[in-house]
C-alpha cells in the first residue's frame, strides 16, 4: 500500500534534526553572523500603525516582484492607540510599549507600494472587514499569478483555533499608485493534524502559521512550507541520542527540553491552482533545541536547497541558546538531508547590546534581509528603549555554500524587485 508521499509522486523522507550539538555551536556577536546596530532615531513609517512581519509580492519562484513598476509589500499591522485610555500610564502620557505587546491581537493585513522599492506608501486593508474568518489575520505570502494582476494570498487565520487559508484578489495599477480588489472569499486549506503537527488539543502553546507556497526548480511541484510543532501531548516527546547529537562530556542532561518542538512543515498541492493540499512528515524538526522556527522559507541557489527560518532566544531549550534573527539549513534535494549552515544555524542574530532590535527576516534570493524593528536601547543602560513597529535597515547577505556572510546594509525597508511585469 502506497503512502500518503507516494501517492503524490513524492519519496519518503525522515525529518532533519537541528541537534542540541549544533545549537551549542552558535555564537553571538560573531559579524559575520551579526546584524548591524540599529540606530535609536530610526525613521518611522506611520505614526498611524504600527507594523511587522513584512511580505513581499513575489512569484512561484521566490522573485520579488513588481507589477508595472510598482513594488508591492504586504504587512501584519495594527492601529497606534495614542489617545486610547487604557494605554495611558497614570500620568496620562501614552505606554506605546503596552500598545506594541498588544497587536497580535488586532493583526490584520494590509498593503504598500512604492516606485522606488522603499519610501513606502499606504495601500490600506487587503480584506474588507469580516471576509477574514478569524479575529486574527496572521502572516503568510501573496503570490503573484499572472501578468493579469490576480493575486493568491495565502496566510493563517487564527483565534478560534489557526487554518491556513488562501484568498485570491487582484493588483491594480495607476500612474499614481496601486489598489488592491476583490479579496472576498477565503478559502481554508489545513490545519494541524495531530499526528504529524501538533494541534492546540495536544498544546495551548502549539505553533501551525507562515504559509510560503512555492515551485520546486526540480520537479515542479507545487509545495509549501509552515510551521509547526511535532505531533504528541505537550511533555511528552523524547529527546534522545539523535537529538543530542555529538555533544561533548557534560552537556548529555538536556533538562526540560522536551517542551521544545519546533519543526518545518512542508505540504504537496494535488491540484495546479493550489486549493487542495496534503501535508507531509516535517522537512526539519528541533526537537530539545528550540519551540518556534516562524516563516520558513527558501533560497534557491547553486543547485542547492537554502531553508531559512526566524526564531527567538525565550523559545530556546534547556542548555542551549542563541540570538533573535534568522538560522538556515541547506540541502542538495528538497527533502534533505538538511545541515545547519555556519555549523551551528545562526545565519543573521541582533548583537547581545540590543537584543531585541530587529525580528522577522525574510531572506530574499538576490541576498538582501528585511525585517522590522522592534525596539531599541536610547540610553547606555538599556533601560530606556525606543518602540519600533517600523521597518528595518535591509542587510546584504552573501551564501557560498554551507557559509553566510553579512556584507552590506541598506536603507529602512529597501525591498527592490527582481523583476517587473506589465500588466495586460
Amino acid at each position: 500500500m502506497k503512502t500518503n508521499t507516494e501517492k503524490f509522486g513524492v519519496t519518503p523522507h525522515q525529518p532533519s534534526l537541528w541537534t542540541r550539538a549544533d545549537a551549542l555551536k552558535v555564537r553571538a556577536d560573531d559579524p559575520t553572523t551579526t546584524q548591524p546596530l540599529v540606530r535609536a532615531d530610526f525613521p518611522v513609517l506611520s505614526n498611524d500603525v504600527f507594523i511587522w512581519d513584512t511580505m513581499p509580492l513575489r512569484d512561484l519562484d521566490g522573485n520579488v516582484t513588481s507589477v508595472d513598476g510598482w513594488s508591492v509589500i504586504f504587512t501584519l499591522t495594527a492601529d497606534r492607540h495614542p489617545n486610547d485610555p487604557q494605554y495611558l500610564d497614570e500620568d496620562g502620557n501614552y505606554d506605546i510599549l503596552r500598545d506594541w505587546n498588544d497587536r497580535h491581537g488586532r493583526a490584520k493585513m494590509y498593503y504598500w507600494f512604492s516606485r522606488t522599492g522603499k519610501n513606502w506608501e499606504f495601500g490600506g486593508r487587503v480584506m474588507a472587514e469580516g471576509v477574514s474568518p478569524t479575529a486574527r489575520e496572521w502572516a503568510g505570502t501573496p503570490i503573484l499569478l499572472n501578468d493579469r494582476g490576480e493575486v493568491d494570498l495565502y496566510y493563517t487565520a487564527v483565534t478560534p483555533g489557526a487554518t491556513i487559508v488562501k484568498v485570491r484578489g487582484r493588483v491594480v495599477t495607476t500612474e499614481h499608485g496601486v489598489s488592491m480588489v476583490g479579496f472576498e472569499k477565503v478559502k481554508p486549506l489545513f490545519e494541524a493534524d495531530g499526528k504529524m503537527y501538533q494541534t492546540e488539543a495536544q498544546n495551548a502553546f502549539w505553533g501551525f502559521r507562515d504559509p510560503w507556497p512555492f515551485r520546486d526548480p526540480n520537479d515542479g511541484k507545487l509545495y509549501m512550507l509552515f510551521e509547526g510543532n511535532v505531533a504528541g501531548e505537550r511533555g511528552s516527546h523524547k529527546v534522545g541520542e539523535a537529538e543530542i547529537g555529538d555533544v561533548p562530556p557534560g552537556y548529555e542532561d538536556v533538562g526540560n527540553s522536551r517542551f521544545q518542538t519546533a519543526c518545518v512543515g512542508i505540504a504537496v498541492a494535488r491540484d495546479a491552482d493550489g486549493d487542495d493540499w496534503e501535508m507531509l512528515p516535517p522537512l526539519l524538526t528541533a526537537v530539545g533545541v528550540n519551540d518556534q522556527t516562524e516563516r520558513p522559507h527558501f533560497v534557491f541557489q547553486d543547485g542547492k536547497y537554502y531553508l531559512f527560518t526566524i526564531s527567538h532566544t525565550f523559545t530556546y531549550a534547556d542548555g542551549v541558546t542563541g540570538p533573535d534573527g534568522v538560522y538556515g539549513f541547506v540541502a542538495d534535494s528538497l527533502f534533505g538531508p538538511y545541515v545547519p549552515l555556519n555549523g551551528s544555524g545562526l545565519v543573521l542574530g541582533n548583537p547581545s547590546s540590543q537584543p531585541f532590535q530587529t525580528y522577522s527576516h525574510y531572506v530574499m534570493p538576490n541576498g538582501l534581509v528585511t525585517s522590522f524593528i522592534d525596539s531599541v536601547p536610547t540610553d547606555a543602560t538599556g533601560t530606556q528603549i525606543r518602540v519600533g513597529g517600523t521597518e528595518a535597515p535591509t542587510v546584504g547577505l552573501k551564501i557560498k555554500g554551507q557559509q553566510t556572510f553579512v556584507v552590506a546594509e541598506y536603507d529602512y525597508g529597501y525591498i527592490p524587485p527582481m523583476l517587473d511585469v506589465t500588466l495586460k
